[in-house]
């Protein structure tokens, strides 16, 4: 007997599906001056020399763990500032602007997921917010850097920064690999969060060959990409499951796999994550080490990363946003700018 009801077998447990605007017109809503282009470009080269050997300085990744409040993020490009000044013949400083977040389970997703802090998710005025203070940064004369989460993104923001990571949670994805190959910055690639190196190095040579993926044009509709590569590749270490991987030994031994792979011996250290056990004291320490492995002569680390702001630690959050602490991190904990400041006056002195 035939049933006179239809069967629904589509978005069952979707609760609402929200346009985006295009990312053409998100562009011309918040564009780009042809000064902020000119930034980028010389931003990118400088890193790309850096990667490959040409330029000796290093290179380091700083700023806050996320961007949650516009104010403290803007204050805090504004000290990177003055300080890259000091050290610019010895350190390529580039800020930390993190709108995305992995998580493990659940939680606050970043800014461009939820930039109004109450699960609201608003991602159109994410996406608005995040071009918006990009330019600020760059604005202040600050590289920019970042990690990108959803495929989506780079069309509404990629012009606008400068290098850019793949998280230890998706260096082993496809689809980010992918994704990759056809972004115009520099990029790291995390080694995965059980400390495995392979993923990585497998990354970076998907990342460097053509690749025919789908996404969405700059008229946001689905299409099918097509990249000639990103050539301008390396690895990330950050430690892993089993401890840390920053130390002299690691680093040798890394170096060898990429050459034997053919790929550039480009190592960047992250002093926080598992090489600084989850505990953002121990920062300077595992930073320190990296400058001496430099000041040794192992010129395959081209750069380290630091989670920094303006107050040390994190707060708890969710929390009302009024009782939020000013400069301080709401997702991983970070070293205070006065210890950031000392660290990278004494990197430039040493190098």
């Amino acid at each position: 007997m035939k049933s006179s009801s239809v069967s629904r077998v589509s978005d069952l447990n979707v609760n609402s599906n929200v346009p985006l605007p295009a990312p053409a017109l998100l562009c011309h809503e918040i564009r780009r001056t042809e000064e902020q282009a000119q930034f980028v470009a010389k931003s990118r080269e400088q890193i790309k020399e850096i990667i490959f050997g040409k330029d000796p300085k290093l290179l380091v990744i700083l700023g806050p763990c996320s961007i949650h409040c516009l104010e403290s993020g803007k204050e805090y490009a504004d000290r990177l500032s003055s300080l890259a000044d000091k050290v610019s013949d010895k350190l390529l400083l580039v800020m930390r602007v993190y709108f995305e977040k992995p998580r493990t389970t659940v939680g606050w997703k970043g800014l461009i997921m939820d930039p109004e802090l109450d699960g609201t998710d608003n991602i159109p005025e994410g996406l608005r917010i995040a071009r918006s203070f990009l330019s600020k940064v760059i604005d202040c004369g600050v590289p920019t850097a970042t990690e990108l989460l959803d495929p989506i993104t780079p069309q509404y923001i990629a012009d606008l920064i400068c290098w850019s990571a793949i998280g230890a949670r998706t260096t082993e994805s496809q689809t980010h690999r992918q994704m990759a190959s056809g972004l115009s910055m520099p990029l790291g690639f995390k080694n995965a969060t059980n400390g495995s190196i392979l993923p990585a190095v497998n990354a970076i040579k998907a990342a460097t060959s053509p690749q025919t993926f789908l996404g969405i044009s700059q008229e946001g509709i689905a299409s099918a990409v097509s990249t000639n590569g990103n050539p301008h590749c390396h690895i990330i270490l950050r430690g892993g499951e089993n401890g840390p991987n920053y130390q002299a030994e690691h680093v040798k031994t890394v170096a060898k796999q990429l050459e034997e792979k053919g790929l550039q011996p480009a190592i960047m250290i992250d002093a926080s994550h598992d090489n600084s056990g989850g505990n953002h004291e121990n920062q300077p320490d595992v930073f320190r080490n990296i400058i001496t492995q430099r000041t040794n002569g192992d010129n395959n680390i081209i750069g380290a990363m630091l989670e920094s702001n303006i107050v040390s630690g994190s707060q708890k959050f969710p929390q009302p946003v009024d009782s939020l602490t000013y400069g301080q991190s709401i997702t991983d904990k970070c070293i205070d700018w006065k210890i950031t400041e000392e660290l990278i006056l004494e990197a430039a002195s040493r190098l």
